[in-house]
């Protein structure tokens, strides 16, 4: 199966369109500021001495890595922005050392520990500049800062896997896999990809040394060879990195015991800790996956950047197998999981995605002076960890590469966004409001095929093959398909025993929640009439509508206990998409909600 890249696809109007003008317009700039500000962009310079203030943190280098990918993975760059990527060019071609190593800590900090901590992030930072680094030079073509990371990458393979002369033998937090098979992708490489393979193929011989307090092995995905893993388990993000790494080496090497492990892995992921937001990560302890079915509200940790790599990782599944499944999860974190991690306006965001809040309880425990962990309320423009930020932006900016996917005979429509795409002799145009509505034209060009148009899980109307309409297409032929948009009642296995008597509401793909700001406190006391009639209300903020349900709530009673009444006040409850809550300030949110 062959990939469709961002770069092949313009968005010319509708909701992925307005939220990439939102992150070119206003995060990039909002973002490096915030950088600037807190001294990161300053590190580069390298010139921290013991005793200085704003001493650099460990992983610094991936956060502004981050963002210079997420500025080059658009389809044009201002000059401001160029100049600002030249500059920090400048600043790591200068710091690099002879060998090729290049990291802002181990220089500055700690240079006689290089290579020697693996919990220290140094192979994480060097994927993200490698990932950099290709993603500048697709959009501009200018080479050096590919060379720097080349040089780089033959400096890890000499003290990996040549001469081993390092202290331990794969990442503590994966994410240079997948960077390597990108540097082999533009450079024709070989020695890059098979070094990709070589960390995962050691993964698990032996149980490396981790973060105290953690379970051996578990945390960051060493407790077995990869190839014998069947279940998601450790933090969220190192998890959904590897198995991102571990499903291209599948795909490349045709590794059929690697892909078997990886569609297990992703397996349990979505039938036992996914969240019906996309998000993943159950607690904050470790940021990790935990027990099947372990999925709490109101303390969900699911970090922005765990959604997005559950994307990557069904992203890279999906090309290997076009099955309807990996487009539905990447659906889910596209409208919901990640969508909520950044603010309406662009300029702040969430690190953690809670599907409940009650800011009362964020200060129960009165007589503990260090309170216990809760999610934040509000977004902030940036965090201690801000790797959510920048990641959002390359995610954004890369959207487009989600919707195609193509082989000899077949071209497979995956998303619905309004654009044109040209690819190997072939454009295709579609024109859509998805998922305003779910009306899709197809306008194709190109020798004639078989188009797959993925058919979305909510619409019952429309009959499919494995989660696909089929069409025999020819050049110049138009194609038009309605999914409809409907409001529907969803409800989890009762052993997601929070949710036992409720039920989310969705329209479409898009999850909805109801906040305080509308509705009042107490949110959980709320009982809706799943068989009522259901007003839509366009709304431009979001650029869905917002839905009206009818309801009941008991009457104010000021009694700690009281019996039973069957009296209760009417009410008319006002929902919003899940990804815009908390953008009005403070207050109580609620997906899961009582129906009768």
């Amino acid at each position: 199966m062959k990939e469709v890249s961002s770069r092949s696809i313009k968005l010319m109007d509708g909701f992925w369109k307005k939220r990439q003008d939102i992150v070119k317009n206003v995060t990039i700039k909002s973002v490096y500021d915030r950088f600037f500000d807190t001294g990161r962009v300053e590190a580069f310079e390298m010139k921290w001495k013991k005793g200085d203030e704003n001493q650099p943190h460990i992983f610094w280098d991936s956060d502004i890595a981050k963002w210079m990918e997420g500025v080059a993975l658009f389809d044009s760059i201002t000059p401001e922005n160029e100049e600002k990527i030249e500059h920090l060019i400048d600043l790591i071609e200068k710091g690099q050392e002879e060998s090729g190593y290049f990291n802002i800590y181990f220089t500055v900090v700690e240079p006689e520990k290089r290579f020697q901590n693996r919990t220290e992030h140094e192979l994480y930072c060097a994927g993200h500049l490698m990932e950099a680094a290709v993603e500048y030079y697709r959009l501009t073509g200018k080479d050096r800062f590919l060379k720097v990371m080349c040089k780089y990458a033959d400096h890890i393979e000499k003290v990996f896997k040549i001469d081993r002369s390092a202290a331990f033998v794969t990442p503590g937090h994966e994410e240079i896999e997948l960077a390597l098979v990108k540097l082999y992708s533009v450079t024709g490489e070989k020695r890059y990809l098979e070094l990709s393979k070589f960390f995962i193929d050691e993964r698990g011989k032996t149980i490396e040394h981790t973060y105290g307090g953690f379970t051996d092995g578990l945390y960051d995905q060493c407790f077995l060879p990869v190839r014998e893993q069947e279940t998601a388990e450790g933090h969220c993000v190192r998890a959904c990195y590897l198995y991102s790494g571990m499903a291209d080496i599948a795909r490349i090497y045709d590794d059929k015991e690697l892909k078997n492990a990886c569609e297990m892995i992703f397996n349990d992921i979505v039938n036992h800790k996914m969240y019906i937001t996309g998000g993943i990560g159950s607690t904050h302890i470790g940021e990790a996956f935990t027990i099947p079915y372990d999925l709490p509200n109101r303390t969900a940790y699911t970090e922005t950047c765990a959604a997005i790599s559950l994307a990557f990782f069904a992203h890279r599944l999906q090309l290997i197998e076009p099955k309807a499944i990996y487009a539905e999860v990447i659906e889910k974190v596209l409208y919901n999981g990640f969508l909520s991690g950044i603010s309406l306006d662009g300029k702040s965001f969430f690190y953690e995605n809670p599907l409940e809040i009650i800011p009362e309880l964020r200060e129960r425990d009165v007589c503990i002076k260090e309170k216990p962990h809760s999610p934040i309320t509000e977004r902030l423009e940036v965090f201690g960890c801000s790797c959510c930020p920048p990641n959002v932006i390359r995610f954004v900016a890369a959207v487009g590469e989600n919707v195609y996917t193509y082989d000899e005979d077949t071209v497979f429509v995956h998303q619905f966004m309004s654009g044109e795409a040209s690819f190997d002799g072939m454009k295709i145009t579609q024109e859509t409001d998805y998922p305003l509505s779910g009306k899709v034209t197809i306008k194709y060009e190109g020798p004639a095929k078989t188009l797959a148009v993925r058919v979305p899980s909510f619409c019952e109307d429309i009959e499919n093959e494995n989660g696909y309409v089929y069409f025999d297409i020819e050049d110049g032929m138009e194609t038009e398909i309605d999914f409809g948009s409907p409001v529907y009642f969803v409800e989890s296995n009762p052993l997601v025993h929070e949710n036992c008597g409720r039920y989310a509401v969705m329209r479409g793909p898009v999850v909805y929640c109801a906040e305080e700001k509308d509705n009042g406190k107490c949110l959980r006391d709320i009982c809706i009439d799943s068989s009522a009639e259901i007003r839509e209300e366009y709304d431009e903020n979001y650029s869905l509508p917002v839905i009206y349900l009818k309801g009941t709530r008991r009457k104010k009673n000021h009694s700690l206990y009281y019996k039973k009444s069957d009296e209760r006040d009417e009410v008319i409850v006002k929902m919003i998409p899940y990804f815009a809550f908390a953008n009005r300030g403070e207050g109580e949110m609620l997906v899961w909600i009582q129906a009768k």
